[in-house]
């Protein structure tokens, strides 16, 4: 079993190095996550492969492997297309996005694969061998292995390059290699020169219109929908989570720290899940009240209270109360009034609420952030 395992394993392992695969894997590492990116690979391995292993060599008989490289080859050609779209809209539902990178990476590598030496060497792999699933296992690691290094690259000059130039690179990747896959297994009767010059022409088209489209939007100061999103939120938290760390009482006043059982400490967690896994919507309502409520600085809470203000005017508004900041505002509205206040979206009608609540409260309130 094991020695199938490893077998599979180096197999996969040497025969990806530098190939087109690790190099997407780098590419896609400058958009996503890193954990984003390893398990997208996962699941698209995971099932090539696993399709590979069970049909074994029975799979040219079901679907010639042909048709499948050509069907491989388009859908390439199709991501590098979609690589250059503009992001529009993304500011709304944010929390989806959660998702969305996982699903493209996956759909990438399945589709990646098909027909590839890979898929071709895990069939032969399963054909011969007595332990299928740990064949599976096998390939599935060598894959992320190869892949995981391209990722570490990739992750490690993101944040180096522009938008546009790592959009380009993305394109360029799926463009070269879904041609040169068509011109590998398409007939030879489909390979006229009119065919060839028409598709590069639509091709270039194609990209001219994007490339200048976003060129415009990068000379016009427009960033990226998602990625200015995900900056604010990002920084929203950040900002956040340091006022209510300076709330928390510590273990010299507390004792042993409660954790989630305190209002508190129940907040610093969802602020620090969103900073680090980019999670600014709860599932479900949070019943507050049944968290220990302690003497907190009262004057640190307001301060905390007054950045959530500054940040509705500032960014904007997200009424949907499973925002993590919202979540927040209401754990401080209990520590300071022992209730929640009526918030309807508009922060002037807040405050006058916060005001009929208690009056010295609000005017300070009222003075930090309205400067009236």
């Amino acid at each position: 079993m094991l020695k199938e395992l490893l077998r599979a394993f180096f197999l996969i392992f040497i025969a990806e190095m530098g190939d087109k695969t690790q190099i997407i894997a780098m590419t896609f590492a400058t958009q996503y996550k890193v954990k984003e990116v390893l398990f997208g690979v996962l699941i698209g391995v995971f099932l090539n492969h696993g399709i590979a292993i069970i049909l074994g060599k029975y799979l040219s008989k079901v679907v010639p492997l042909d048709l499948v490289q050509i069907m491989a080859g388009v859908l390439f050609v199709i991501f590098g297309i979609l690589a250059l779209r503009v992001e529009e809209e993304e500011e709304s539902g944010y929390s989806k996005r959660n998702f969305s990178p996982i699903i493209t990476v996956a759909l990438a590598f399945f589709i990646g694969e098909l027909g590839d030496k890979t898929q071709l060497t895990a069939m032969t792999l399963a054909a011969e061998g007595n332990y299928p699933i740990f064949i599976l296992f096998g390939t599935t690691l060598g894959m992320l292995g190869t892949s995981g290094l391209g990722i570490f690259v990739g992750s490690r000059i993101g944040e180096k390059i522009p938008d546009i130039l790592i959009k380009i690179i993305s394109s360029s990747v799926f463009l070269i290699f879904g041609t040169l896959k068509l011109f590998q297994v398409l007939p030879k009767e489909y390979l006229t020169d009119l065919n060839i010059i028409t598709y590069f022409v639509i091709l270039s088209a194609i990209i001219f219109i994007s490339i200048k489209k976003l060129i415009y939007l990068r000379k016009s100061g427009q960033k990226s929908a998602m990625r200015e999103v995900a900056a604010t939120l990002y920084t929203q938290t950040k900002e956040l989570k340091k006022a209510v760390d300076d709330i928390c009482l510590g273990e010299e006043t507390c004792g042993m720290c409660m954790g989630e059982k305190c209002i508190i400490g129940f907040t610093k967690e969802i602020l620090e899940k969103a900073k680090k896994e980019e999670c600014y919507y709860l599932d479900g309502d949070v019943d507050f009240n049944k968290f220990i409520n302690k003497s907190f600085n009262i004057d640190k809470v307001i301060e905390a209270l007054i950045l959530i203000i500054d940040d509705y005017l500032k960014y904007g508004i997200e009424t949907d109360e499973r925002f993590v900041v919202n979540k927040t505002r209401r754990a401080l509205e209990l520590i300071i009034f022992n209730k929640d206040i009526p918030f309807n979206g508009d922060v002037h009608s807040y405050i006058e609420n916060i005001e009929k609540e208690n009056k010295g409260i609000g005017d300070i309130i009222r003075k930090r952030v309205l400067n009236d």
